[in-house]
């Protein structure tokens, strides 16, 4: 429990947080890194160079401080988070590397505006906030070790198939090399990749894009311009190389309670595509009415076209839609363009009583987010997930 007067001073930094919040964050990626290189691995290079993650983290720090008074009320973003660092294997020991370089990056980027009052209360305030992820942590760690198949720490997977779904993005079936089982995972959840390239130690997510209970993982990845492990994917791992992986996790994940009636509504773009697949595979054999809209550049870049196809004609509850915005003059879309509220409003049955799960790029998910809204589906309906840093989907 927190004292009262750390309270206070928490939030009276609000205003200060507002101003400076993502120089402090700014500061501190770096001085964590050079004094503590053993976590640069658990952090994704493309976030911190294009600035999403200190701005993430940014805001982060804000919320807390502005709630602290009231963590009910930002509660429902710690299950992403804790879910994030098990599948990054982040250990009790990492938070107090984390919490003296953040404190040290707040004293040396506002200087005498950090008393040490200030610090203090900051001090207490992360610690509280430390212990919770810390005892939940422990807890899916362990839950992932004890049901069937499941594990903790890293388990060698051979790459037992590798298939190109699109000019862009390729699988890789992973089968355990001990010969184990795997576990029952949710569809939506994704995997860790721990890789070493170049001698340098490094981390991934990759969402599962099979249903479970299969034989294998599956991972679906898209070569991205100037990207480290995708490319080293693509070009280099090959059929029979071993990977280490760490256990599935995430918390978006298909709702098990939601009445079979209700229409489940799959919205993808680009590699989003990849756990919507999950889900489809998985759903398809219920009976749930389902729509599968998917926008891609043009075929060449659709992956799993022809699956989805062959699901939809096995399964006359599932209806597929794809648009593109740059059709070659071979490909058959249903649709030239990007997704709009028009066009989403189309698809959706007139009740507007659905599940609207939807993933790809930040601006296709803004869009579809507003469209969503704008058709008159209820916010709780709407279920997205973002690949790297959490980010406003209203923000420009």
């Amino acid at each position: 429990m927190l004292s009262a007067q750390t309270i206070a001073l928490v939030k009276a930094t609000v205003p200060v947080l507002q101003e400076h919040g993502e120089a402090i964050t700014r500061h501190f990626y770096p001085l964590m890194f050079r004094e503590h290189p053993e976590v640069k691995a658990f952090f994704n290079e493309a976030h911190q160079a294009g600035g999403a993650q200190p701005r993430a983290l940014a805001g982060a720090v804000l919320a807390y401080a502005a709630h602290i008074d009231r963590l009910d009320e930002i509660a429902g973003a710690l299950p992403r988070i804790i879910h994030k660092h098990v599948a990054l294997g982040i250990q009790p020991e990492h938070y107090p590397i984390v919490g003296k370089c953040l404190l040290q990056a707040i004293r040396e980027v506002l200087g005498a505006a950090a008393t040490d009052e200030i610090i203090a209360a900051w001090a207490e305030a992360y610690q509280a906030l430390a212990e919770v992820l810390i005892g939940a942590e422990a807890q899916l760690y362990q839950a992932n070790a004890e049901q069937p198949g499941g594990w903790r720490g890293e388990r060698a997977m051979r790459i037992a198939r590798k298939e190109a779904e699109s000019e862009v993005i390729t699988s890789f079936y992973l089968e355990p090399v001990d010969g184990g089982a795997l576990p029952a995972f949710q569809p939506g959840q994704y995997l860790t990749l721990v890789l070493t390239i170049d001698g340098q130690p490094t981390r991934r997510n990759y969402s599962l894009s099979d249903a479970p209970g299969r034989p294998w993982l599956r991972i679906s990845v898209k070569r991205e311009d100037g990207g480290k492990v995708s490319n080293w994917l693509h070009d280099q791992a090959q059929v029979g190389d071993t990977l280490q992986a760490l256990a599935p996790c995430g918390d978006f994940v298909l709702d098990a309670q939601a009445p079979a009636e209700r229409p489940l509504v799959l919205v993808t773009g680009g590699v989003g595509i990849t756990p919507a697949m999950s889900m489809l595979e998985a759903a398809a054999p219920s009976g749930r009415p389902i729509r599968f809209i998917h926008a891609a550049r043009h075929g060449g870049w659709h992956a799993f076209a022809q699956r989805v196809q062959a699901l939809a004609a096995q399964h006359p509850n599932v209806q597929p839609f794809f648009l593109y915005d740059e059709p070659r003059p071979q490909d058959r879309p249903d649709a030239v363009g990007r997704v709009d509220a028009a066009l989403l409003a189309a698809q959706l049955p007139a009740d507007r009583d659905v599940d609207l799960y939807f993933l790809g790029p930040k601006p296709f998910m803004q869009a579809v987010h507003a469209a969503g809204l704008a058709a008159g589906v209820a916010p709780e309906r709407l279920r997205w997930e973002f690949f790297g840093p959490l980010e406003a989907l209203q923000a420009a």
